[in-house]
Protein backbone atom coordinates (compact mmCIF):
# COMPACT_ATOMS: atom_id res chain seq x y z
CA UNK A 1 0.00 0.00 0.00
CA UNK A 2 1.12 3.67 -0.76
CA UNK A 3 2.16 5.24 1.89
CA UNK A 4 3.69 8.68 0.71
CA UNK A 5 2.56 11.09 -2.87
CA UNK A 6 4.69 12.82 -4.53
CA UNK A 7 5.06 15.42 -7.83
CA UNK A 8 7.64 17.55 -9.07
CA UNK A 9 6.34 21.14 -8.99
CA UNK A 10 9.24 22.66 -10.82
CA UNK A 11 12.28 24.95 -10.45
CA UNK A 12 13.72 22.07 -8.18
CA UNK A 13 10.85 21.71 -5.67
CA UNK A 14 8.90 18.98 -4.70
CA UNK A 15 5.72 18.43 -2.69
CA UNK A 16 5.06 15.22 -1.07
CA UNK A 17 1.44 14.18 0.33
CA UNK A 18 1.68 11.15 3.57
CA UNK A 19 -1.34 9.74 2.41
CA UNK A 20 -2.72 8.30 5.81
CA UNK A 21 -2.93 12.09 7.54
CA UNK A 22 -2.74 14.47 4.56
CA UNK A 23 -0.25 15.99 5.62
CA UNK A 24 2.67 17.68 3.29
CA UNK A 25 6.31 18.21 3.01
CA UNK A 26 7.84 20.77 0.38
CA UNK A 27 11.74 20.22 -0.69
CA UNK A 28 13.77 23.18 -2.28
CA UNK A 29 17.56 22.25 -3.65
CA UNK A 30 19.39 24.16 -1.50
CA UNK A 31 21.21 27.01 -2.78
CA UNK A 32 24.73 25.79 -3.09
CA UNK A 33 23.27 23.24 -5.52
CA UNK A 34 21.28 25.33 -8.62
CA UNK A 35 18.30 25.55 -5.46
CA UNK A 36 16.27 28.78 -4.08
CA UNK A 37 16.67 26.73 -0.50
CA UNK A 38 12.98 27.91 0.67
CA UNK A 39 12.40 25.08 2.18
CA UNK A 40 14.17 21.70 3.55
CA UNK A 41 16.17 19.80 1.25
CA UNK A 42 15.99 16.20 0.35
CA UNK A 43 19.42 15.70 2.29
CA UNK A 44 18.20 17.86 5.46
CA UNK A 45 15.22 15.20 5.40
CA UNK A 46 17.37 12.28 6.00
CA UNK A 47 19.45 14.44 8.55
CA UNK A 48 16.00 15.22 10.24
CA UNK A 49 15.01 11.97 10.07
CA UNK A 50 17.92 10.38 12.21
CA UNK A 51 17.47 13.21 14.57
CA UNK A 52 13.21 12.18 14.61
CA UNK A 53 13.92 8.63 14.81
CA UNK A 54 16.31 8.68 17.86
CA UNK A 55 14.14 10.38 19.91
CA UNK A 56 10.51 8.46 18.26
CA UNK A 57 12.84 5.43 19.92
CA UNK A 58 13.77 6.90 23.36
CA UNK A 59 10.18 7.95 23.59
CA UNK A 60 8.99 4.27 23.29
CA UNK A 61 11.66 3.37 25.87
CA UNK A 62 10.57 6.37 28.03
CA UNK A 63 6.91 4.98 28.10
CA UNK A 64 7.65 1.59 28.89
CA UNK A 65 9.25 2.70 31.83
CA UNK A 66 7.10 5.62 32.98
CA UNK A 67 10.09 8.19 32.42
CA UNK A 68 8.86 11.60 31.23
CA UNK A 69 11.42 13.16 28.25
CA UNK A 70 9.44 16.82 28.33
CA UNK A 71 12.58 19.22 27.96
CA UNK A 72 14.43 16.52 25.55
CA UNK A 73 15.49 18.86 22.50
CA UNK A 74 18.24 18.36 19.75
CA UNK A 75 20.05 19.71 16.91
CA UNK A 76 20.91 18.55 13.57
CA UNK A 77 24.33 19.33 11.91
CA UNK A 78 24.55 18.02 7.87
CA UNK A 79 27.63 18.05 6.37
CA UNK A 80 27.99 17.35 2.91
CA UNK A 81 30.85 15.92 1.04
CA UNK A 82 32.09 17.30 -2.51
CA UNK A 83 33.27 14.78 -4.49
CA UNK A 84 30.33 13.04 -4.92
CA UNK A 85 27.90 14.99 -4.10
CA UNK A 86 26.50 13.06 -0.63
CA UNK A 87 25.89 13.55 3.32
CA UNK A 88 29.39 13.14 4.95
CA UNK A 89 28.58 13.49 8.57
CA UNK A 90 25.33 14.15 10.55
CA UNK A 91 25.86 15.34 14.03
CA UNK A 92 23.01 14.90 16.53
CA UNK A 93 23.15 17.06 19.71
CA UNK A 94 20.52 16.10 22.30
CA UNK A 95 20.18 18.23 25.57
CA UNK A 96 17.44 17.34 28.50
CA UNK A 97 16.64 20.29 30.77
CA UNK A 98 15.44 18.17 33.43
CA UNK A 99 17.19 14.63 32.68
CA UNK A 100 16.36 11.81 35.23
CA UNK A 101 19.11 10.77 37.86
CA UNK A 102 18.85 7.65 36.52
CA UNK A 103 22.40 6.32 35.15
CA UNK A 104 21.38 3.03 33.93
CA UNK A 105 18.45 4.50 32.21
CA UNK A 106 20.54 7.60 30.70
CA UNK A 107 22.51 4.73 29.17
CA UNK A 108 19.37 2.73 27.81
CA UNK A 109 17.72 5.17 26.25
CA UNK A 110 21.49 6.24 24.30
CA UNK A 111 20.87 2.74 23.73
CA UNK A 112 18.04 2.99 21.83
CA UNK A 113 18.63 5.94 20.45
CA UNK A 114 21.60 4.74 18.43
CA UNK A 115 19.91 1.52 17.39
CA UNK A 116 16.80 3.61 15.85
CA UNK A 117 15.58 2.29 11.89
CA UNK A 118 17.09 5.37 10.40
CA UNK A 119 20.49 4.86 12.01
CA UNK A 120 20.81 1.22 11.33
CA UNK A 121 19.35 1.88 7.45
CA UNK A 122 21.84 4.76 6.67
CA UNK A 123 25.32 3.86 4.35
CA UNK A 124 28.08 3.26 6.74
CA UNK A 125 29.92 5.86 4.84
CA UNK A 126 27.86 8.44 6.74
CA UNK A 127 29.27 9.29 10.03
CA UNK A 128 26.96 9.55 12.77
CA UNK A 129 27.93 11.53 15.65
CA UNK A 130 25.88 11.49 18.77
CA UNK A 131 26.16 14.08 21.51
CA UNK A 132 23.79 13.20 24.27
CA UNK A 133 24.01 16.15 26.78
CA UNK A 134 22.29 14.67 29.64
Amino acid sequence: MTTIKSRYQGNLRTSSTHIKSGNEIITDAPVDNNGKGQAFSPTDLVAAALGTCMVTIMGIVANRDNVALEGLSWEVTKIMDDQPRKIKEIIISMHWEKPTENEKFRQKLKNAAKTCPVALSLHPDIKQTMQFNF
